[in-house]
């Protein structure tokens, strides 16, 4: 099959014959503004292309990399290959141990300082060069930097729409562009990598990463892999430079197509999927001359088709085999934060079998002295060959070459450093935001309006930039932050303000101004800052109203009273939403727009922008609340509203009554008196709801709720946030011995029945780190609200784990069946002891059959 575009559905066409073994792919072709094209269909490619890439390098550059490598030592070689984290290495320490890269996570600042200036940035920036150049081999470290919608760790930064926004402009030139800004803003701060675009093809919505894709459409996501690495690289072929950054085609491979769209999950795709659909984003990106590659968390698994390829991260097949062998891509390949201790065998300071598996470039954010003594050994011992080490320093050296760093200055004498005008793009922003737009409901011609339209508007996110702008803004989640944290940005009620004149502008957030005599209510609701793992809709529906159900009581309040109600969503994913949609006479999805807002009050007001409405869906939207996997390659494709839709200004279409059937909590059995079939998550990076996590002692037995921060405090407990997994996924809870105390995940609304997973052979499953021993008895239990409870008695448990690696513990609910009344358990994890203990903990589930692991604890082994 290939997938073209007929009547703004993909559909199945027949391949052709005469297909070759291994199919050729370069430039893809060009529309009339000279940027690439969007085909109309996309031939069924049989075996993993050959992909030719623009970037060829200049004719002395491996010769250069000979020499430099013949001089250099084991430990210098490994010092290359590792990447720690801004505020886990100083620069002297990138000079000792000739460390070749360094990065800084999402909500990570020069001096952890989230207001931190450019000058600031440039400093350190400057520092960690200084301090490569005076080391024995004066090889250049590089910085790299998730700016995945510009800069957006940076205070003040212009921040543009999140990739799925530019999927709907449908417009690969604008996507060229705005790489090319935000090029030119990471220069400004002094960093030479960009961690983007991400290539993913997004297939099940309730992934919380959905907005990071352009689209569920490869065909989009080809083009626009090819413009983004053009605009961040500044179109380069020898040598990047200039007002280029080094580009990172991420995530490598099927980040998008994972079971119930968990994030770092099981991709069950044949190779087919994989090639034809999951893969195109690479062509296109490599084509272009994409230098790094990051590697993916997920797994490609499917016992049925033969296919046990686990971790990506440690996949020969993958990575060696495939992506430089078949593709045949000459840059770097690296992993993601802490990815390698997420391969079976490995832990986050070691792993041979990544780095043989073709890993050139390791993310090891904390634990990095140890990953160069651990590395270095195992060359020596053999495990690791000495060619592979120097194949991976090859392609490190190679993407330096290739950006020009030798030859370079020092980070702020670079081109745009500390430029002012580089950080902030208002006017490509807004029009960014313009573009993407789309105009879903428009009964009666509601929109465009008058420009001297009396407006009331609603709603929780109409002053809030935090919510337009969304994860990966000046911190990981996006969350913590406030409108005075974008100086430099416009809200949507600000640019109503802007476009109609504040007099004819009314703010109300929660709607209790009577609508009657206003022109419309502008209604702005949706989705609140989230991004990978927390952002994850895995237990739930698509269903808005349950999600966010201030959203619709706004709504009820202003609708029905004689003035049309104009809803604009804004948010990360399409929802089902026909509730909302109802209660509007206008519907406009916003997607998350970034810091000018102001774009989005331009569409809604007659004569600013010019063009009208122009965006289509580049995702279905649902018709129903558990309508997922939605593609129009799915069995029975039925959305309300396909893929390529969009109405435009003018255009006069009527959306009718829409059903209003409330979906399921869940879209899978969880519980109750059947059998449950997917885990019950209760921490997850962040709490599940309805469960928090809480910390209890005789300073508070009624439990302190452990803040979004990830901290809380009794003088018998504290806890702070840590990694176990990835960042920042764990609470560290350190018992101090003043007195008893306990942390625990309790539903304080009511209980759950949770018989289903008693009758599913479920176990209780938690990832822990243990740093202390207990020094007293130590239990997990479960409450049936107290007194009502059973518990185990775990202080062999958590002895034993002391001081080692990260351990996944099991332990099967049916130790708890005696008195526990699993139909109403409010407290499913709790950790009680009164002595000094220390351990971390992360991913707490309860999972279907895991009591037939064969890891599981006896029930007799917790005594």
């Amino acid at each position: 099959m290939s997938l073209s575009l007929l009547g703004g559905v993909a559909q199945a066409t027949p391949a052709q014959a005469d297909t070759p073994a291994q199919p050729v792919i370069g430039q893809p072709a060009k529309d009339k503004d000279g940027c690439a094209k969007i085909e109309k269909s996309l031939p069924t490619l049989a075996d993993w292309p050959k992909v030719d890439s623009r970037f060829k390098g200049k004719g002395d550059d491996e010769a250069r990399i000979a020499q430099i490598l013949q001089g250099m030592t084991l430990e210098e070689k490994v010092g290359q290959m590792t990447q720690p984290e801004i505020a886990a290495i100083t620069p002297d320490e990138v000079r000792q141990y000739a460390i070749g890269s360094v990065l800084n996570g999402g909500g990570s600042w020069p001096g952890a300082n989230k207001h931190a200036t450019q000058q600031d940035w440039l400093n350190l920036a400057d520092s960690y060069w200084n301090a490569s150049k005076t080391s024995r081999t004066k090889i250049p470290v590089i910085w790299g930097i998730d700016a995945v919608h510009g800069n957006n760790n940076v205070y003040g930064t212009t921040v543009f729409p999140h990739n799925i926004g530019l999927g709907a402009a449908h417009d690969p030139c604008l996507v060229r562009d705005v790489a090319g800004a935000t090029a030119r803003q990471i220069r400004a701060t002094g960093q030479d990598w960009a961690f983007s675009p991400t290539l993913a093809v997004v297939q099940d919505d309730r992934w919380g990463r959905t907005y990071e894709g352009f689209s569920e459409d490869p065909r989009i996501t080809r083009a626009y892999g090819f413009e983004a690495i053009n605009g961040l690289q500044d179109g380069a072929t020898k040598r990047i430079g200039g007002s280029g950054v080094i580009a990172t085609a991420k995530h490598f491979i099927g980040d998008g197509g994972t079971i119930n769209g968990q994030d770092q999950g099981v991709n069950p795709s044949s190779e087919a999927d994989m090639i034809n659909i999951h893969g195109q984003g690479y062509y296109g990106a490599i084509a272009a001359g994409a230098q790094t590659v990051m590697v993916s968390f997920n797994s490609w698994t499917n016992p049925d088709l033969g296919i046990n390829e686990g971790k990506l991260t440690g996949s020969d097949k993958a990575l060696n085999q495939i992506l430089k062998g078949k593709i045949g891509f000459d840059g770097l390949l690296v992993s993601d934060w802490n990815a390698i201790g997420q391969v079976p065998g490995c832990t986050n300071s070691s792993c041979p079998q990544a780095i043989n598996a073709g890993i050139d470039l390791v993310m090891v954010p904390n634990d990095w002295k140890a990953f160069i003594t651990n590395t270095v050994a195992q060359v020596q011992s053999g495990q690791i060959p000495m060619s592979r080490i120097d194949d991976a320093v090859t392609r490190i050296l190679r993407v330096k070459l290739r950006d020009g760093l030798f030859e370079s200055q020092k980070p702020s004498d670079r081109s745009y450093a500390n430029s002012d005008e580089a950080l902030k793009d208002n006017w490509l922003a807004r029009d960014a935001v313009r573009e993407s737009q789309t105009l879903l409901k428009n009964n009666g011609n509601v929109l465009p309006l008058k420009p001297a339209s009396k407006v009331l508007v609603v709603g929780k996110s109409a002053d809030n930039i935090p919510n337009q702008t969304g994860g990966w803004t000046l911190s990981w989640q996006g969350t913590g932050n406030t409108n005075a944290d974008f100086p430099n940005a416009t809200s949507i009620l600000a640019g109503l303000k802007q476009d109609l004149g504040d007099a004819n502008v009314t703010f109300d957030a929660t709607g209790t101004v009577d609508p009657k005599g206003f022109d419309a209510v502008i209604a702005v609701i949706g989705e609140t800052p989230y991004a990978e793992g927390v952002g994850d809709l895995t237990r739930k529906s698509l269903e808005a109203a349950k999600l966010y159900p201030e959203d619709l009581a706004v709504l009820d309040k202003v609708s029905g009273k004689g003035t049309p109600v104009v809803t604009v969503y804004v948010g990360g994913r399409p929802l089902y939403m026909n509730k909302e949609i109802n209660r509007s006479d206008a519907f406009v999805a916003a997607w998350l727009p970034g810091t000018e807002g102001g774009g989005v009050a331009d569409m809604m007001v007659k004569g600013k922008d010019g063009t009208g409405y122009r965006g289509t869906l580049s995702y279905s939207w649902p018709k129903s609340a558990c309508q997922t996997p939605l593609n129009p390659w799915s069995p029975g494709y039925d959305p309300l509203f396909k893929l390529g839709y969009g109405l435009k200004t003018g255009q006069r279409a009527t959306v009718g009554q829409l059903d209003e059937t409330a979906g399921p909590a869940s879209c899978t059995s969880t519980g109750g008196g059947g059998t449950a079939t997917e885990d019950l998550v209760l921490f997850d990076r962040t709490d599940v709801p309805p469960y928090t996590s809480q910390i209890g002692s005789a300073e508070n037995w009624g439990g302190t709720v452990i803040g979004p921060d990830g901290t809380a405090a009794h003088t018998e407990i504290n806890v702070v946030p840590t990694d176990v997994n990835v960042q920042g996924d764990g609470l560290k809870a350190t018992w101090t011995g003043a007195g008893a105390a306990q942390l625990y995940m309790q539903n304080t609304a009511g209980t759950n029945d949770l018989r289903g997973y008693l009758n599913a052979d479920a176990a209780l499953e938690f990832d822990t780190t243990v740093q202390q021993a207990p020094a007293n008895r130590t239990v997990i239990s479960m409450h049936c609200v107290y007194p009502c409870f059973s518990e185990v008695n775990a202080t062999k448990l958590f002895t034993d784990l002391a001081g080692g690696a990260k351990t996944t513990v099991k332990i099967p609910v049916s130790c708890f069946n005696n008195g526990l009344d699993f139909e109403h358990i409010n407290t499913p994890f709790l950790v009680y002891t009164d002595g000094a203990f220390q351990a971390s903990f992360a991913n707490v589930r309860w999972v279907p059959k895991g009591a037939q692991d064969p890891d599981a604890r006896s029930c007799s082994s917790l005594t």
